[in-house]
């Protein structure tokens, strides 16, 4: 495992301020219009042309007359949840769309996504002294069925007028901050982070005019939060010859975590890279020296029989595609302050932008 390093910043004041505008703004499951319209906009300078799918996937490609294609992935969406119930006194009850925590939400503000624009609401909850005084001498604690919004209506009819309709989405207030020694917050890094990092490859590409001897198309899809849906349908329609996922992993240094469980991984450590049954390890091994040969920082975690990501989806698309996965480590997945470093940004992009200069359509894949 190559040591840590400072290593000289490769990302712009402009690269910066995309990403604060990307997390800042919401792309709940299923929903993920707007924030793709963000990405392709930034991306478009860096291609040579783009499209989209039925269900949102954006897509940039570079060299696309080229036969041998390979791809480089993220997935676009954030958990969320789903206006299920209005209640005759105005409050609002959920049901999850994607993975959402309902242990954070007592307290959280929220956005609720209407068609006539946005709705400010809170989960509201009752107050320590109620909670402490309740008959069996129990404290509540927070689930789905027990969560409710409050937008300052106080009858279903209220709450309808303010263009609130079963069905809405409702994401979380809180967006991009940075704390000290270059660590930074937010809601929907796992993502987002990945969309940013296979960008920011593309810049470089095009920044310095380098041509690559296949078309190489830059992949952010829709609905992994709920069962890698998007990579499944766009891995369909490209048919790649080699996929490059990248996706965030877990910080498993933070206390209730379990390395005898999860292994050790690290922020500012580097990329982890990930070995499983959907992992073409012929092609982890050349990501492996590609690390080795420019001194980027890894690490390594195992998963059993799926990796969980976008990485089964293009593995076991069409007639297989070898297909390796490149985690950024992340702490507090699935929250409102998720938490990783820049260097860990620094040397993913840096990893897979090697990557794609080391692989031909020539690379020796094969097993046998």
């Amino acid at each position: 495992m190559a040591k840590a390093k400072k290593v000289k910043s490769i990302l712009t004041e402009d690269s910066w301020s995309f990403l604060k505008t990307y997390i800042n703004n919401a792309s709940p499951v299923g929903f993920e219009t707007s924030g793709q319209k963000i990405w392709l906009e930034y991306l478009k300078p860096f291609v040579d042309s783009h499209f989209t799918d039925p269900y949102g996937t954006a897509v940039g490609v570079l060299n696309p007359s080229a036969p041998f294609k390979v791809v480089i992935e993220a997935h676009a969406d954030e958990i969320s949840w789903f206006v299920n119930y209005i209640s005759e006194t105005g409050l609002i009850y959920l049901k999850r769309n994607g993975g959402v925590d309902h242990q954070i939400a007592p307290a959280k503000r929220v956005f609720i996504h209407c068609k006539k624009g946005i709705v400010k609401a809170v989960f509201g909850w009752p107050a320590i002294h109620t909670r402490l005084s309740n008959n069996d001498n129990k404290e509540p604690q927070p689930k789905v069925e027990n969560l409710f919004l409050d937008c300052g209506a106080r009858n279903r009819k209220e709450v309808e007028a303010l263009g609130i309709h079963i069905g809405a989405v409702v994401t979380y207030e809180e967006g991009y901050d940075e704390l000290a020694y270059d660590y930074l917050i937010g809601r929907a890094f796992d993502n987002r982070i990945g969309g940013f990092m296979i960008a920011q490859v593309a810049r470089l590409l095009k920044e310095n005019k380098k041509k690559l001897p296949y078309s190489l198309y830059v992949v952010n899809a829709v609905q992994e939060e709920i069962g890698l849906r998007g990579a499944e349908m766009i891995a369909r329609r490209i048919k790649p010859n080699i996929a490059i996922i990248t996706d965030v992993t877990h910080d498993t240094t933070t206390p209730m975590m379990n390395k005898v469980m999860d292994g050790e991984t690290a922020c500012c450590k580097g990329p982890s890279l990930t070995y499983g049954p959907a992992v073409h390890n012929k092609l982890l091994n050349v990501v492996q020296a590609v690390a080795a040969k420019n001194k980027i920082p890894t690490q390594c975690h195992a998963v059993s029989r799926s990796t969980g990501t976008d990485t089964d989806s293009f593995a076991y698309a069409n007639d297989g595609c070898p297909s390796v996965l490149i985690s950024i480590p992340l702490r507090y997945m699935h929250t409102t302050v998720e938490m990783l470093h820049k260097d860990d940004i620094e040397n993913t992009i840096k990893l897979m932008y090697e990557t794609l200069l080391t692989l031909t359509p020539k690379t020796n894949l094969s097993y046998f």
